[in-house]
């Protein structure tokens, strides 16, 4: 993309930023908005990009062919389909947003590198809500990673992958089950109690239950769990369960903590 102001002002603009000059009398000098000053500061000073390469969005994996992080975007898919969704921004940007308790301070950490990994230099950024983190970064091919996206609740509609994500999701069913069970679901203790010798004893043993109002996202769930082969059970109508020591160990090798 052209540039409209010549490099000589850009680096005049630049040198005067380093002897501090105010933002608004540097704008004023070179003809160009305070927020232009600003930017080329941020982009070529503070990032120490080439100039010409700072505002260009990276190919999109379904559009140009470019490559797609396949084993980060299955975790994305199961943090998407769990607790995330995308909103429409300006200009056609899209925002995929990701909720996650704020105790998890690992994991929200993590959500940053995924997005960074599947959108290379996308910047992803945090926000505080009440009891939550959102973890958000833009980008005009979202829709594209995400044909699920679509108007109402996803429980409301239709959750169908395309050919394409069956075949990441067959090839890293533990990533997709990491996503999917780190953002709606929970590794909980349980305990039941027998008579031994005539006497109750309880006892105590660690679940992983996977939440999700959506038959389709259970559905999938369900799915992944039988390509990873982890025993489960529907304990509820929207609950999945993995209860047999054997399968809860082996999850928990497959997916690691909640933390």
């Amino acid at each position: 993309m052209p540039h409209v102001r010549p490099q000589s002002v850009v680096d005049s603009a630049l040198d005067c930023s380093d002897r501090k000059m105010r933002d608004a009398d540097n704008a004023a000098l070179h003809g160009v908005s305070v927020k232009t000053i600003r930017r080329w500061r941020r982009l070529y000073q503070r990032r120490g990009l080439p100039r010409g390469q700072g505002h260009l969005a990276p190919p999109c994996p379904r559009c140009d062919g470019a490559d797609l992080a396949d084993e980060h975007y299955a975790e994305l898919l199961g943090w998407y389909l769990g607790d995330g969704y995308i909103s429409r921004g300006r200009r056609d940007v899209w925002n995929l947003h990701v909720y996650n308790d704020a105790r998890y301070v690992e994991l929200n950490a993590g959500l940053l590198r995924l997005m960074d990994s599947v959108k290379p230099g996308g910047k992803p950024h945090t926000r505080q809500v009440p009891g939550a983190v959102v973890t958000t970064v833009s980008w005009k091919h979202w829709p594209c990673l995400f044909p699920q996206h679509g108007a109402g609740r996803k429980h409301e509609r239709p959750i169908d992958l395309e050919p394409w994500q069956t075949e990441v999701v067959t090839a890293f069913p533990d990533a997709f089950l990491r996503g999917l069970f780190h953002s709606d679901g929970a590794r909980v203790n349980n305990w039941a109690t027998r008579m031994v010798r005539g006497e109750k004893r309880r006892y105590d043993y660690p679940r992983w239950q996977f939440t999700n109002r959506s038959d389709d996202i259970i559905g999938l769930c369900c799915w992944a769990l039988d390509l990873a082969d982890v025993a489960w059970r529907r304990s509820g109508p929207w609950t999945v369960s993995v209860s047999r020591k054997e399968a809860v160990a082996r999850l928990d090798a497959l997916i690691g903590p909640k933390c």
